[in-house]
């Protein structure tokens, strides 16, 4: 065997959990790889002599090359609160999509695309990776101790600000999940259970599939509608949206649509259904189970 078959050999050792940070990193399969090959390629031309822990080498080029491409989409305004209309991107190997996000959590994935390049970066190594900051601060131009700092900046968004307590919680995640279940499966005899006689739903204008906002009322003429969305429900995931239980729909990792819910008794009266871009950088999203 020779040097190079041998670099490659060590390197794939280590290929799994490059593509595990390099896809919480950046939220896409397709990115993850592109820089997964670019560590490979860097990897290549610096060779390993002199590298004591090549895991943690490799895991520190990966991050840097993550964080360029972030940046490269942020000044390419490549925002994930684009409005959402069905296209090829959505449809680009579902499958992968699907299980990858599953086995991160969409939600977290939603979150995290909220932060900063450099907020992800440090949450991701440290907080996912247990990477120490004394290797990411020289990333980032910055000190250890101002590192730390942004990685508790990142954390506290990430679980969110104010909350419902953990009761009320628990009891709107139920009706919610309950609401997803039965909107994925059609079943619209279990959609008349979860909603209230009265209840109302409003979406913009961007959540389609007219170019004018709906609004529905009645529990019948929701359901229905429900039924109709359950293609949709395939990519939503629950999250705190503004403190309270919702969904968001997230193709690919990105954002593109937000449901949240308004729930009394058990049951829900009121959803609100946001695409609109303007309107997704307002709602302050954060991780159910932080």
């Amino acid at each position: 065997m020779n040097d190079r078959e041998l670099l490659a050999e060590r390197f794939e050792e280590h290929r799994a959990q490059l593509r595990g940070v390099a896809y919480r990193m950046l939220g896409s399969a397709s990115e993850a790889d592109d820089a997964v090959q670019e560590t490979w390629l860097r990897l290549g031309r610096a060779g390993a002599d002199g590298v004591e822990n090549l895991g943690a080498w490799l895991t520190t080029v990966v991050g840097r090359v993550c964080l360029n491409m972030l940046r490269s989409r942020e000044r390419r305004r490549e925002d994930p609160a684009e409005a959402y209309r069905p296209g090829p991107a959505d449809s680009a190997d579902p499958e992968q999509e699907a299980v990858l996000a599953d086995s991160v959590g969409m939600a977290l994935l939603v979150v995290l695309d909220t932060l900063s390049p450099t907020e992800r970066l440090v949450f991701v190594l440290h907080d996912m990776f247990a990477v120490p900051f004394e290797d990411i601060a020289p990333m980032i131009d910055r000190s250890p101790a101002a590192t730390r700092q942004l990685a508790s900046r990142a954390r506290r968004r990430v679980r969110g600000g104010e909350r419902a307590p953990g009761a009320d919680l628990a009891r709107q995640r139920r009706v919610v999940e309950a609401f997803q279940a039965a909107s994925r499966d059609g079943d619209f005899e279990a959609l008349l259970a979860v909603l209230d006689p009265g209840v109302v739903l409003h979406a913009d204008a961007a959540a389609g599939p007219t170019p004018v906002p709906v609004l529905l009322r009645g529990v019948r003429s929701v359901a229905k509608g429900a039924s109709v969305a359950a293609g949709r429900v395939r990519f939503t995931a629950p999250v705190l949206v503004n403190g309270a239980v919702g969904l968001v729909m997230a193709p690919a990792g990105r954002l593109r649509l937000v449901l949240a819910f308004t729930v009394a008794d058990d049951r829900i009266t009121g959803i609100d259904i946001i695409a609109d871009p303007g309107r997704l950088r307002d709602v302050e999203l954060a991780v159910l189970d932080a």
